[in-house]
């Protein structure tokens, strides 16, 4: 790994860590346009398309044009969907770091400094739901630094204050995309523990599927 220090949230942090946070999610939009032309229904629509132009007009031209099209149209919705979660994420829990997760009970944030430089983030929080489990949030490095051991280091942070707070588990959400971060989480020994579809409609439109992993601490070997 990178010479790279993990140490608490600093005020003068939040550009970098907006920022991490920002360019993470967008670096998500090619993964997810290609997750979307994987589902079945989506590629027979365009091809029903396709096909019923071909048909009604005996042209190439008008079929390509309202396929290409289409394909514009969803990426459009794609964005959308990655700008709204940004934008609700940094009215939320991004809008005062400090007093989210460094003022409040079992809850710290965490980044990966490198030669100076903010790197790579890391969060954590009681879950809402499970009663004495911690829940892993905002993990994400840098491009330029990933695959140098840093992702590891910062998730190691959050299961050592999870065992010094004697919590029995680290719960963590991600989605079906993020396969990178799937691979590392298992690594890790986390385990998933279910799949399911979010409230909001393009999760049922795209089989766009949030994966939840669990750590149990008190498990031998964890």
């Amino acid at each position: 790994m990178a010479e790279v220090q993990i140490r608490c949230y600093e005020d003068n942090d939040e550009k970098d860590v907006k920022e991490i946070f920002t360019l993470g999610l967008h670096g998500l939009l090619r993964s997810f346009c290609m997750h979307v032309l994987k589902q079945l229904h989506i590629q027979v629509l365009l091809v029903c398309v396709f096909c019923a132009l071909l048909a009604s007009t005996k042209s190439l031209l008008l079929p390509i044009l309202a396929v290409t099209l289409l394909l514009a149209v969803g990426r459009q919705g794609v964005c959308h969907i990655i700008n709204s979660y940004i934008k609700n994420s940094l009215h939320n829990d991004f809008r005062n770091i400090r007093q989210t997760y460094l003022e409040k009970p079992y809850s710290c944030f965490w980044v990966a400094e490198s030669q100076g430089r903010v790197v790579g983030t890391v969060a954590c929080r009681p879950m809402e739901m499970n009663g004495g489990s911690l829940e892993l949030r905002r993990v994400s490095v840098r491009l330029s630094h990933r695959g140098q051991g840093i992702g590891k280091a910062l998730c190691r942070a959050v299961e050592d204050f999870a065992r010094k707070q004697g919590l029995p588990a680290v719960v963590l959400y991600t989605s079906v995309v993020q396969t990178d971060a799937q691979k590392l989480f298992e690594r890790m020994g986390y385990k998933k523990i279910r799949e399911f579809a979010s409230s909001e409609l393009y999760s049922w439109i795209t089989k766009f599927m949030v994966i939840k992993y669990m750590l149990d601490l008190q498990q031998p070997g964890n």
